[in-house]
């Protein structure tokens, strides 16, 4: 989208394109150091990934899900128990029995393949939440790309408007010199007044759009615009692109990158783990128990009845029964999770081919109106309005006619950058449709 054609016309009688910097310098305040240029839309993106908060946020969510795989890699604790016992409370038995120590440890073992479809499933959820993070990530690009583009529109819609208004108010000096010489009457001087008091109005009214739309930017930025770039201006001549006629041939593209598709896939892939962890879920658990027990001996008496100490090992193994497995709530809850990831893949991938095909015809749209209006429509409406300064200046046109002029002069040129921002947000809609990163 090559903006070299604006509206920047070589005439001595038409003032109203300012350069771009001068304008941006005139929105943005000086806070701190100046970037050494102009601000592409490239590295308001690169800010913007390394800053925006939210996008931190959905990269924890990788990174917590990424600790999940650990997590679900490990296995039962076994427990070790011990011990005392036979501790005689009543004084009538004497001798008193011995005090026997108990050390036992019980192992759980996992059958049916359970840890591995833990880690199964952990790794699928993180697939999961690495395609979230990548379709949170190109929301963002498209919210970022409306915002510089409107910055950029505001921007230049206020240069506009402040060139008409010193027009105008050179149209307000000429008159009064007019009515000091008696070629005009008071009347049309007071209304050229009045129609540069209006729009002076109209200005200030546009130079606090403008100041807000650079103050948006911070919201992408995840801090204040000033702070990221200083006083730079924005880049805003957005390079042409051609994304080609094939529209199958983007709806393919479109099916193997785009975030809806890539997610309901990672979702599906994540749903068929969950099953196949419910299955193994169902086998039951045996435990081994292993416990060792000691027991001191007794002395004996004069005829020898003491007991000699005792260690004694045993081991033992439990098998939960089943009955919680008569039903199968959790298999059919498991397999209902399948067949939804399923369909809203399908779904996805037909909102895709629609949405490729959508964004074509839009951008399609964008770039024609954006070349009608740069090459033909702006430039033909500040030729009829130079003519009309040129009339009212040799008295050959009344003043509610160059007002006239000049009021679809600037309407035109304003429907001109609305056009560029539109294209501008057509160009990231159609890259981001199929899979690519958005660039301006």
């Amino acid at each position: 989208m090559n903006d070299k054609n604006t509206y920047e016309h070589k005439n001595k009688h038409k003032p109203f394109a300012l350069p771009g910097l001068l304008a941006c310098a005139l929105l943005m305040p000086a806070h701190g150091a100046a970037a050494a240029g102009p601000v592409r839309f490239a590295d308001f993106l690169e800010v913007v990934e390394r800053q925006n908060p939210g996008l931190a946020a959905q990269q924890e969510t990788v990174r917590s899900a990424r600790a999940g795989i650990d997590i679900a890699g490990v296995r039962p604790d076994p427990v070790l128990t011990y011990g005392r016992g036979n501790i005689e409370l009543s004084r009538a038995v004497t001798p008193r029995p011995p005090r026997t120590h108990a050390l036992g440890l019980e192992i759980a073992l996992e059958l049916g393949g359970k840890r591995a479809a833990r880690v199964r499933a952990a790794g699928s959820g993180l697939r999961l939440a690495q395609a979230g993070e990548r379709g949170f990530r190109n929301a963002l690009y498209a919210e970022s790309a409306a915002a510089f583009a409107e910055a950029c529109r505001s921007r230049d819609a206020l240069v506009r408007q402040e060139s008409a208004l010193a027009a105008l108010g050179r149209v307000v000096r000429a008159n009064e010199t007019r009515r000091a010489a008696g070629d005009i009457g008071g009347l049309e001087l007071a209304q050229s007044r009045v129609e540069r008091d209006r729009f002076a109005a109209g200005v200030t009214a546009a130079r606090a759009a403008a100041g807000a739309a650079m103050q948006a930017l911070s919201v992408q930025l995840g801090m204040p615009v000033e702070d990221a770039f200083g006083g730079a201006p924005l880049a805003c001549d957005f390079a042409a692109y051609e994304p080609g006629a094939d529209a199958g041939a983007l709806v393919a593209q479109a099916l193997e990158a785009r975030d809806e598709v890539r997610i309901a896939r990672a979702a599906l892939d994540h749903m068929r783990d969950n099953a196949a962890l419910a299955r193994a879920n169902r086998w039951v658990d045996p435990s081994v128990s292993l416990g060792l027990t000691l027991a001191p001996g007794t002395p004996g008496d004069g005829d020898g009845g003491g007991t000699a100490r005792s260690r004694m090992l045993g081991v033992s193994v439990s098998v939960p029964l089943p009955l919680s497995r008569l039903q199968r709530g959790e298999l059919v809850q498991a397999g209902a999770d399948v067949t939804q990831a399923m369909l809203a893949l399908r779904e996805a991938e037909l909102k895709t081919a629609a949405e490729v095909r959508r964004a074509l015809l839009a951008f399609a749209a964008a770039r024609e109106n954006f070349r009608r209006y740069r090459d033909a429509v702006s430039a033909d409406a500040d030729r009829v309005l130079d003519g009309m300064r040129q009339s009212y200046r040799q008295g050959a046109a009344p003043l509610l006619a160059l007002l006239d002029a000049q009021r679809t002069a600037d309407e035109t040129y304003l429907d001109y950058l609305q056009s560029r921002a539109d294209l501008a947000e057509a160009t990231v809609a159609l890259q981001l449709a199929t899979g690519q990163r958005p660039a301006l």
